[in-house]
């Protein structure tokens, strides 16, 4: 594997560590969605714990891998996967403004993500 096969690879499992954060939110909103200790609130609250604990431990690992400033500037990315998760889960609308946002916020990662020239 060649250092930009190994680069890309490093950033989509750093990705999929995102992904698994952001989803500690859907367990969040959904638990909202439930009377206070009501089973099924019990149950999206420890989803959301179980997620930020795989999560924790996960992103223990990939600072290890990044550069700080780079591992927390791919970490803006939680932004484009909640955006993803509140339409697939909650159908809730995405605004004009909403995918300016992201794209910015994108192309921000990509342009840190560059290997040095």
């Amino acid at each position: 594997m060649n250092r930009k096969e190994g680069k890309l690879k490093s950033v989509l499992i750093l990705q999929a560590v995102i992904v698994i954060y952001s989803l500690s939110t859907v367990a969040a909103k959904f638990a909202s969605g439930y009377e206070f200790l009501s089973l099924p609130f019990i149950g999206f609250y420890g989803l959301e714990i179980l997620f930020l604990g795989v999560y924790a431990l996960l992103w223990q690992q990939m600072i290890k891998r990044f550069e700080l400033s780079v591992a927390y500037m791919n970490r803006a990315t939680t932004l484009l996967w909640s955006l993803v998760w509140a339409v697939l889960f909650f159908k809730e609308a995405v605004s004009a403004k909403n995918i300016i946002g992201i794209m910015i916020i994108l192309a921000g990662i990509i342009v840190v993500n560059q290997d040095e020239q």
